[in-house]
């Protein structure tokens, strides 16, 4: 897995290792960028299920101004940190090991772009938009990017978040939110 582009243009970034996260594909991922190309330079980001980082740091790399990376797992904070080091974004993002909805429900801050692909079998993400609602963390003008698989379905409106666009690519779905 690689930055697609920007100032840390093919970097090559470590995942975790076996089965407990699922990476973005690059075709998913150079098609959501694709989408929010525009959207991007000087925002503000957050990673609610940061996996390796690579949403985040994909963005960082296309100018937004600073991202926040969240995952419960110590593992892949871990990852994280090694990422953001290597693509010298750590001095522009911050790192949290806690569960999402514990971060949501400390968090005090505003994002212009929200990254959530969390576990494809839960409901973790028909949750965050829920939280996310009722909070008012997205900016005026901001996006939800949304990954879920295909076959799931996902809500037109969640609280004063529409579902704006919804986009598939093979087995994967993305659905972009906005206030």
């Amino acid at each position: 897995m690689r930055v697609i582009t920007g100032t840390a243009r093919g970097a090559k970034l470590k995942t975790l290792d076996g089965l407990a996260t699922r990476p973005t594909s690059d075709r998913v991922k150079e098609a959501v960028f694709n989408i929010i190309q525009f959207d991007i330079e000087g925002r503000r980001v957050l990673d609610l299920f940061g996996g390796s980082g690579q949403m985040a740091i994909e963005a960082l790399s296309r100018g937004a101004s600073y991202g926040v990376l969240v995952d419960q797992s110590g593992e892949a904070v871990k990852i994280i940190r090694e990422n953001l080091k290597k693509t010298k974004f750590d001095q522009k993002a911050s790192v949290f090991q806690m569960d999402y909805m514990r971060y949501l429900s400390t968090c005090r801050e505003t994002f212009d772009i929200i990254f959530l692909d969390p576990p494809y079998a839960e409901n973790f993400l028909e949750n965050a938009l829920q939280k996310i609602s009722e909070i008012d963390i997205l900016s005026e003008g901001g996006i939800i990017v949304c990954e879920r698989p295909r076959e799931k379905e996902m809500p037109a409106t969640v609280g004063d978040l529409i579902c704006s666009r919804d986009y598939c690519y093979g087995k994967t779905a993305i659905n972009l939110y906005t206030r």
